[in-house]
């Protein structure tokens, strides 16, 4: 069972940073791949970023490559996303979800989602 809750965002200036949480309330956070998806006013939900269980692969969209980390910490059950160098085009509500691997959370398809949280960054 996994019950994901993000948190940390929030409203930054263009060029600042933030640090996204998303932590997991169930017994297996160890056992999936994590991932990250954005959803901006109007569009269509897009992935973001996706990490292994074991930490050790990250997959980035190559919108946010390079500007955007992701990294958990399976003890405190949690799974992170660092942005920095925000843009007015990363302004959406962002999604923590759980699924079998990072190349299926890569196409969009995971097993469990969070609620969300807003980002959204000021010129």
């Amino acid at each position: 069972q996994v019950q994901l809750v993000e948190s940390g965002g929030g409203l930054v200036q263009a060029g600042g940073s933030l640090r996204l949480s998303c932590a997991d309330s169930g017994r297996t956070f160890s056992s999936y791949g994590m991932g990250w998806f954005r959803q901006a006013p109007g569009k269509e939900r897009e992935f973001v970023a996706a990490i292994a269980w074991s930490g050790g692969r990250t997959v980035y969209a190559d919108s946010v490559k390079g500007r955007f980390t992701i990294s958990r910490d399976n003890a405190k059950n949690t799974v992170y996303l660092q942005i920095n160098i925000l843009k007015p085009e990363d302004t959406a509500v962002y999604y923590c979800a759980a699924g079998a691997n990072t190349a299926v959370i890569s196409h969009g398809r995971a097993d469990y989602w969070g609620q969300g949280t807003q980002v959204t960054v000021s010129s």
